[in-house]
């Protein structure tokens, strides 16, 4: 697979990589950086170019995800991937609804976690807790969690 992802054409390496995060900035520069050797190789460079993002570009890569709850539909990358992400999160849809809505009042913006192997009652939470950080606080959350997505989705690119 990274054979195939490093043999794409430019615009189609940046095409799959908003599938892991919605920076065409962050793609382009991942894609500058072919070929890559080993997929660790392309998670180290894909994780480095997100560090240096800034709150605009994490916003815009933020704002392409579902809300926690949400199952996303569609035969894309990305909707797969989350709907996968958030299998643990059934059946608690009542609720995340209120927490996002909540979430979102107070930061102005979509609730995101890691939602690999949590189960509702720890995202629900996590959101709850969170909704007590100051608006800086929140911001490193959230470019941790993302940055923790960012790093799976990757590695789904090249391996899955």
């Amino acid at each position: 697979m990274l054979d195939r992802f490093n043999d794409l054409a430019p615009e189609a390496a940046a095409e799959a990589l908003l599938a892991c995060c919605a920076s065409p900035g962050w793609a382009a520069r991942v894609v500058a950086g072919r070929p890559y050797v080993t997929a660790a190789d392309l998670v180290v460079a894909g994780v480095a170019a997100f560090d240096d993002l800034g709150w605009a570009d994490l916003r815009r890569a933020l704002d392409a995800h579902p809300r926690i709850g949400e199952r996303p539909g569609g035969e894309h990358p990305e909707a797969a991937w989350s709907r996968r992400e958030q299998s643990g999160v059934r059946g608690a849809e009542d609720e995340l609804r209120d927490v996002n809505r909540a979430y979102e009042e107070r930061f102005g913006h979509l609730f995101l976690i890691f939602a690999s192997g949590r189960t509702a009652e720890e995202i629900l939470a996590a959101a709850r807790g969170r909704l007590r950080n100051d608006d800086e606080a929140e911001q490193t959350v959230v470019r941790g969690e993302l940055r923790k997505i960012v790093e799976l989705r990757l590695e789904r690119l090249v391996t899955v």
